[in-house]
C-alpha cells in the first residue's frame, strides 16, 4: 500500500532495514510543502505483502519499478539498506535523481561482516536480544554503547525489545540479518554502479559510521554524476528526524533544473 502526502513532485522513499515507514512520517512532513512524498513498506513488513524466498534484490527492485510507474515519480531517497537497494533500481530503472543517507553497500570489503555469523547464531536459537547486541555494535561501531561488555548490551537491548521501536525491530530482525547477507554478497568495487546516469546526491552523517564517509567518497568516483554531503551533528538515524540541516539539502536536490542529460534518460 502507497502512503503518499504533499503537493509537487514526486519523491519515492525506500527506508532502510528493521523498521517500517512509520520513522519516516516526519521527513515526508518536512518535505510535503514542496514535493509529493511516497512511502511505501517494503515486502514481509505492516501492510506490505510477505518476502518472496529466496530474498533477492531483483524482488526489491521490481517493487519500486512498480512504485515509481504508480506515482510517475523520478525522484528517489534511499535510506541505509534501502539505499543498496536504490542503487541496484538506478542501474534499470528510470530514476533521475537519487538522494542517498548512509547507504549501506560493501566497496572492497568496507562493510562490517564480523558479527553477522554470530548474530545469525543467535537468532537462530531465539535470543533476539543478543542477535540485536551484536547486529547494533557490528553496524554501529562508533557508538558508546558499542564498547560496552556484550553482557550489559544484552541487558540493556531486553529492555529496548519491550518499547514500540524494539518490538519492531526485533520482529524484523532475520529480515535485517537477510538484507545484510545480500549487501555482503554484492562487494565489490564502486565501479559496479559506474552504469548510474541520474544524478546522486551521497549524504552521510558526520556522527555515524565512519566507514560511510568512505564508501561515499569511492562512489563519487565511480558515478559519472554524483557529489558528496556530509551532515554535521546527525548520526545513522538522523534523516527520520528530519532536522533542517538534512532537509533543507535534500530539497535543494530535487528542487533542482532537470538538465539536458537527464531529460534524455527521463
Amino acid at each position: 500500500m502507497l502512503h503518499s502526502t504533499g503537493t509537487g513532485p514526486g519523491i519515492v522513499v525506500v527506508h532502510g532495514g528493521g523498521v517500517t515507514i512509520d520513522v519516516y512520517r516526519r521527513l515526508a512532513t518536512a518535505l510535503a510543502d514542496r514535493f509529493s512524498v511516497h512511502l511505501y513498506n517494503r515486502r514481509g513488513r505492516a501492510d506490505a505483502p510477505p518476502r518472496s524466498v529466496p530474498y533477492t534484490a531483483e524482488q526489491e527492485v521490481d517493487d519500486l519499478a512498480a512504485v515509481l510507474e504508480h506515482t510517475g515519480s523520478g525522484n528517489v531517497i534511499g535510506h541505509s539498506a534501502g539505499g543498496f537497494l536504490a542503487l541496484e533500481a538506478a542501474l534499470r530503472l528510470p530514476i533521475d535523481r537519487l538522494a542517498l543517507y548512509d547507504a549501506a553497500v560493501s566497496i572492497d570489503g568496507s562493510f562490517p561482516s564480523g558479527w553477522l555469523a554470530p548474530a545469525r547464531a543467535a537468532a537462530q536459537v531465539g535470543d533476539t536480544a543478543r542477535s540485536l547486541a551484536l547486529t547494533t555494535a557490528g553496524i554501529n561501531p562508533q557508538m558508546p554503547a558499542a564498547r560496552l561488555p556484550l553482557g550489559l548490551r544484552v541487558a540493556m537491548l531486553r529492555a529496548f525489545l519491550r518499547t514500540p521501536i524494539g518490538r519492531t525491530m526485533g520482529e524484523l530482525l532475520p529480515a535485517t540479518l537477510d538484507e545484510s547477507a545480500l549487501i555482503l554478497a554484492h562487494d565489490g568495487p564502486a565501479s559496479r554502479w559506474a552504469g548510474i546516469p541520474a544524478e546522486v546526491l551521497l549524504a552521510c552523517g558526520a556522527g555515524g559510521p565512519p566507514y560511510y564517509v568512505e564508501q561515499n567518497a569511492a562512489l563519487a568516483r565511480a558515478l559519472p554524476r554524483a557529489r558528496t554531503l556530509t551532515i554535521p551533528r546527525s548520526g545513522h538515524d538522523a534523516i527520520n528526524r528530519a532536522h533542517r540541516r538534512i532537509v533543507e539539502p535534500l530539497a535543494e536536490f530535487f528542487a533542482a533544473p532537470v538538465t539536458p542529460h537527464r531529460a534524455a534518460h527521463s
